[in-house]
């Protein structure tokens, strides 16, 4: 799924400039070292998590994008390090649960498997 059909069926805000790559899978979370376990290549990462440490931990997996829900918004210097790596970053107002169900709705409807879930409980 490339990013472009996913930032215009979810509604997102791009907060940076990106190429439109695509997205192989969606994590959850805001823990940068359960992003670093967790999250594979690819991934769609939704967090609340606006710091350079979560970038950090985005670019060390190879992440497909980063989205801050509930309205979060990431500083200059956070997006700066995004624009070196290659990270593309979105907002939505959404909550993270919101946002999520957007996503599985999103996926449902064009019955993709490529938006699943990362590590499976």
């Amino acid at each position: 799924m490339k990013i472009s059909e996913i930032v215009e069926k979810t509604g997102l805000e791009s907060l940076n400039t990106h190429d439109d790559a695509e997205v192989e899978g969606v994590y959850v979370s805001d823990m940068a070292s359960d992003v670093i376990t967790g999250a594979k290549a690819g991934s769609l990462l939704v967090t609340l998590q606006t710091h350079k440490n979560f970038i950090a931990a985005a670019n060390l997996v190879d992440a497909g994008m980063v989205v801050f829900a509930h309205g979060k918004r990431p500083d200059a210097d956070v997006v700066e390090l995004a624009n070196r790596v290659g990270l593309p970053l979105f907002g939505t107002v959404d909550d993270t649960w919101t946002y999520a169900a957007r996503l599985e709705k999103f996926r449902q409807a064009i019955g993709s498997p490529i938006l699943r879930g990362g590590r499976q409980s």
